[in-house]
């Protein structure tokens, strides 16, 4: 898109201003800020095609831009820079809407194509192309983006772990279960709601895709649930809520433990009863919806402490599948890795073979905390900067490379945590000393609210 005006906000005025050289060089008309409250009036006064924001901002955090533009409806795109440290909240982003995120140090061809392709995706919309009436009636709702693998037709893996769950999944597709998918940000818990969806008797129906984790608690049980005309302030028309739209097919709600208990009441009664009413209404409507669920979080646990209503929990739970992270299967991760490769070949127009023997064994011992997601990204950014035939490690971002992202590093203390625990841990007690124990700030930082971030510290023992 020629001339295409990008909004870049980025503390490191250094980095910055290389950024917006380069891109100006390339035709992109740049303007930068290194604060989101100045990023906002900026965005009050103009229109922007493309907004590439840092993660960690002095005066708050990336997901809080991305989050305006979504709830706001600004149509435009968003690219997320991250740290390695902070690839769960990459995944994160990509699940609200992000167009793509890319990690520190970025490399000046990588960024160029990414903001090329970025060009090409359709904006970041706050509500679904649904809810407007030209394409109501033509297409289905789901959200923005994904964090799983979804561009492409659903892949069995090929380890034991993946044939089994596939197994599951034809078990439970046929019936009327309500099923809980539980797992980290990036196995392809939405990926395995929709294979349930497709294998099951209301296949014809829709499938409507929720980020819990992305709702307001203002305005959560109005997205589910709907609303009538002046039910609260700027309710300016009725709104068709996502369990309506998803009647005679499935609802896919992610990061379910996320909803208030108010709106978990009005869940529970939505399952019970297969009426929902909509906010400020008088009027029941019946619903005749399947309900899937996916959280990473211990919803057993969270329901015995009082966090999650325990009766809904068990009206949930009639079914569960546990997605396995990728480091736990090692033998998908060749079989997804050939996958994107060829995915990457076709998308930036190359043909690269495949991977070096030093590259399948770093590959081995790498963590993987972003699971399929980061394989994917991983590998299409080395294809972009691979120039021979295979790729060679010098493709590969650094962090794939330092023993403390090994997956092996922490063999040892297996049988006390997982390697995901310790990750955890190390990225709380590091934002706690950069930001001098201010938990709020600390809580803000790592995208979880205070309650969940004093969970943490107590569960981990952290001073």
């Amino acid at each position: 898109m020629a001339n295409a005006k990008i909004l870049l906000i980025e503390d490191d005025l250094t980095y910055s201003k290389i950024i917006k050289n380069f891109l100006e060089k390339n035709d992109y008309q740049v303007d930068q800020t290194a604060k989101i409250t100045e990023a906002f009036l900026m965005l009050e006064k103009a229109s922007y095609d493309l907004i590439i924001t840092d993660y960690r901002l002095p005066d708050g955090t990336g997901m809080e831009v991305l989050e305006k533009i979504v709830h706001n409806k600004k149509n435009t795109r968003v690219i997320l820079i991250t740290n390695y440290s902070d690839i769960r909240t990459a995944v994160r982003s990509m699940k609200l809407g992000a167009i793509e995120y890319i990690t520190k140090p970025v490399n000046p061809d990588e960024l160029l194509a990414t903001v090329n392709e970025a060009m090409k995706s359709p904006p970041t919309r706050g509500v679904p192309e649904e809810d407007d009436p030209k394409t109501k009636t033509t297409k289905q709702p789901a959200k923005p983006n994904q964090a799983n693998v979804d561009t492409g037709a659903y892949v069995v893996g090929k380890s034991p772990e993946s044939l089994q769950l596939e197994q599951y999944i034809s078990l439970v597709a046929p019936t009327e279960m309500s099923v809980v998918v539980l797992g980290e940000s990036g196995t392809g818990k939405e990926f395995i709601s929709k294979r349930i969806h497709e294998k099951s008797n209301r296949s014809q129906g829709p499938f409507v895709a929720i980020d819990c984790g992305s709702l307001s608690k203002e305005l959560a049980g109005s997205e589910l649930f709907g609303h009538v005309k002046g039910a609260f302030t700027g309710a300016l028309d009725n709104k068709t809520g996502h369990f309506e739209m998803a009647n005679g097919g499935t609802i896919f709600l992610d990061e379910i433990g996320n909803l208030s208990y108010e709106v978990q009441i009005k869940l529970l009664r939505a399952i019970q009863e297969r009426k929902i009413r909509k906010i400020g209404g008088t009027k029941d409507i019946p619903i005749d919806v399947r309900i899937i669920v996916a959280t990473n979080e211990d919803l057993a646990n969270a329901s015995r402490s009082g966090e999650f209503r325990e009766d809904l929990y068990h009206r949930l739970n009639e079914f569960s599948l546990k997605s396995t992270p990728l480091r736990e299967r090692g033998g998908d991760l060749f079989h997804y890795a050939e996958i994107f490769l060829k995915d990457a070949n076709a998308s930036l127009g190359k043909d690269i073979l495949g991977f070096s023997d030093e590259v399948k064994e770093i590959f081995k011992t790498y963590s993987w905390p972003g699971n399929l997601r980061e394989l994917k990204n991983i590998i299409k950014r080395a294809v972009l900067l691979t120039t021979e035939d295979y790729i060679h490690k010098e493709a590969l971002p650094v962090d794939l490379l330092l023993p403390e992202n090994s997956s092996s590093q922490n063999s040892s203390t297996k049988d006390l945590k997982s390697s995901f625990e310790v990750q955890e841990k190390a990225m709380i007690i590091k934002t706690l000393n950069e930001v001098k124990h201010n938990k709020s700030k600390a809580a803000k930082i790592l995208n979880i609210d205070r309650k969940t971030l004093y969970n943490k510290i107590e569960k981990y023992g952290i001073d």
